[in-house]
């Protein structure tokens, strides 16, 4: 189930990107999917059949972490974009994915 809070998130980022098209918004899709994929592999490498461990709670206490994480450390791309000239600029000429 930790792949739940990832998902659910990266489902609402869809949402928003396909409304703004923003190129930030577009990397924490892909992020959020890959914590979801990640969660998904895992529970299925643990032998979880039907993706459902036998501690729910814990299931999705981990799942917040991960995406805390995700949020975190995409955070810190965006602070570094603003202090790094050649980021920004990488950034603001690729900003045209899925237009």
């Amino acid at each position: 189930m930790c792949y739940t809070i990832p998902i659910g998130a990266a489902i609402i980022t869809t949402i928003i990107w396909k409304r703004r098209k923003e190129l930030r918004v577009w990397w924490l899709n892909l992020a959020l999917y890959g914590g979801a994929l990640f969660g998904i592999i895992d529970h299925l490498w643990h032998g979880e059949l039907f993706l459902i461990s036998e501690n729910i709670a814990e299931d999705l206490s981990l799942g917040c972490a991960i995406t805390a994480t995700i949020f975190a450390c995409w955070g810190v791309v965006l602070a570094l974009a603003k202090i790094s000239p050649t980021l920004a600029s990488y950034l603001a000429a690729h900003q045209s994915i899925g237009k």
